[in-house]
């Protein structure tokens, strides 16, 4: 079972990578924002199906326009995993949005300002 556990972190860990490389370099959509993050890729144990979280800056406006292009677009990332990845079954994709990343910088706005406030 734990090789298995490997293997498996390892197929994610590619994928993400992958899918990082492709969204940067191959899509060429113009609502995919500038700073767009896959922050991690989950796939199946059966290999059917890859959930790949996807964090993108910006306002709200922005980060819907990428999600939809991306989502939009998860047949040719299907592809090109294919493609690069040398896996029997290529998975199905879900794209998920990620807000850990802004959530973080918010989180710590507002402790930088508690922490500036008692400073004084």
């Amino acid at each position: 079972m734990k090789r298995n556990s490997t293997r498996l972190t390892r197929i994610n860990d590619e994928i993400a990578r992958v899918t990082a490389e492709v969204i940067r370099s191959e899509m060429h959509d113009p609502r995919i924002g500038n700073v767009v993050s896959v922050m991690r890729a989950e796939t199946t144990s059966d290999m059917k199906y890859c959930k790949i979280w996807i964090s993108v800056l910006g306002d709200k406006d922005k980060q819907a326009g990428t999600m939809e292009a991306l989502k939009s677009g998860t047949g040719f990332i299907r592809r090109r995993l294919a493609e690069v990845i040398n896996l029997r079954v290529t998975p199905e994709i879900t794209i998920i949005f990620d807000d850990s990343i802004e959530y973080g910088m918010r989180m710590r706005k507002l402790i930088d300002e508690v922490n500036s406030g008692t400073d004084s």
